[in-house]
């Protein structure tokens, strides 16, 4: 069996996206569709962000009985110019309307410099800082957007009413190497209070709200009703920031693609009864327009902050992108991902549901 301690599991990459291919196959998707959501899902947990990978897989599958998702869908371009399109993902998997956008996006930057596209009518697409990274290989700078359930609550407010609308950009530098920042605007993610309470494990301070308006750190009540605290914090620490960055990514995600926007969008539950209609948008801009030797410069400003003095030598200078590809490297050392029993049952409840093969928890020698 898979290394067991403390209530975790070592589970390799590979029977990670096995169990979410066969999971999804099972509720009719297409084998496409399917590979690409279990590697955007599983790069999630390769990367550390547990709160966007399989932690939702649950989630997409109860969408899908419920014929929330539908496992088919193909994205429609409804209007379009030379550097911007206006897509309806038709209620597909978040994972294939963000692929289609973001590959759109681009094409039309290689061929004017700079492609926009905003899509409403879809789902969860997973890590944003995927999407942005998708435009590296490209000659291209990328820039991913989504809008997500009103689980933040604005500055002197004590109910959600924006998402933790999550932004991404990525820019090339040498070699493997890039700036690529991917952030939520509220102080964390949703995602990491459900992995809290998966722990059993009190909140930092400052990450959610109650129903009082006052700063929780028990996740079991924190789970109960989402109220997540903006980027900054309080007002007094500039916690108006975090909102107003949210707002933006609502009007270029919600307003600009007519998908909800703010307390429209629902937070996911078992529960839900309508589709999600969440909205993205995906920029790309092609560095080769601009001035040259960019990856050169780049490369020089991510060399100078890496070799700032740090205050504590055992903790180098880090900049945005270096967590995830530390946590990569850590994966393969540790050959797998280590997930909470309490995942682990997740998924044998689901495996059991839809007949498939459970998560496989042998790790590779």
């Amino acid at each position: 069996m898979g290394e067991r301690e403390k209530g975790v599991t070592t589970i390799t990459v590979e029977n990670a996206k096995l169990f979410v291919f066969d999971s999804l196959k099972a509720l009719g998707t297409s084998d496409e569709a399917a590979t690409l959501c279990a590697e955007v899902l599983i790069e999630a947990d390769r990367r550390g962000h547990f709160s966007h990978g399989m932690n939702i897989l649950h989630k997409i599958l109860i969408d899908m009985m419920h014929s929330l998702i539908d496992p088919r869908a193909q994205p429609e371009i409804l209007l379009q110019s030379p550097s911007t399109a206006w897509v309806d993902g038709k209620n597909g998997l978040g994972p294939v309307v963000a692929d289609f956008c973001m590959s759109l996006a681009i094409k039309k930057a290689k061929e004017v410099g700079f492609g926009v596209v905003s899509a409403k009518c879809s789902s969860n697409p997973s890590i944003m800082g995927y999407w942005s990274e998708y435009a590296l290989k490209h000659e291209c700078i990328g820039l991913a957007f989504t809008n997500a359930a009103a689980m933040m609550v604005p500055t002197r407010a004590k109910e959600g009413a924006v998402g933790p609308n999550p932004i991404a950009f990525a820019a090339p530098s040498h070699g493997n190497d890039s700036f690529s920042l991917d952030m939520a605007t509220s102080t964390v993610s949703g995602g990491k209070i459900e992995i809290c309470r998966r722990k059993r494990e009190p909140l930092v301070k400052g990450w959610a709200f109650n129903e009082q308006g006052i700063l929780e750190t028990d996740s079991e009540i924190a789970v109960k009703k989402m109220l997540l605290v903006p980027l900054g914090g309080l007002e007094n620490t500039a916690g108006y920031k975090g909102y107003g960055l949210s707002c933006m990514v609502e009007i270029f995600c919600g307003i600009l693609s007519g998908s909800k926007y703010g307390a429209q969008l629902d937070v996911w539950s078992e529960r839900r009864t309508e589709t999600a209609d969440v909205g993205h948008c995906f920029m790309a801009i092609n560095i080769e327009n601009f001035a040259p030797y960019f990856r050169d410069r780049l490369n020089d400003l991510l060399l100078s902050l890496r070799k700032c003095e740090p205050v504590d030598q055992a903790k180098p200078v880090l900049i945005p992108g270096d967590p995830a590809r530390m946590h990569r490297k850590k994966v393969a050392k540790q050959q797998g991902i280590r997930y909470s029993q309490q995942q682990i049952n997740t998924c044998q409840v689901f495996a059991n549901m839809l007949r498939i093969k459970p998560l496989q928890c042998q790790t590779s020698n």
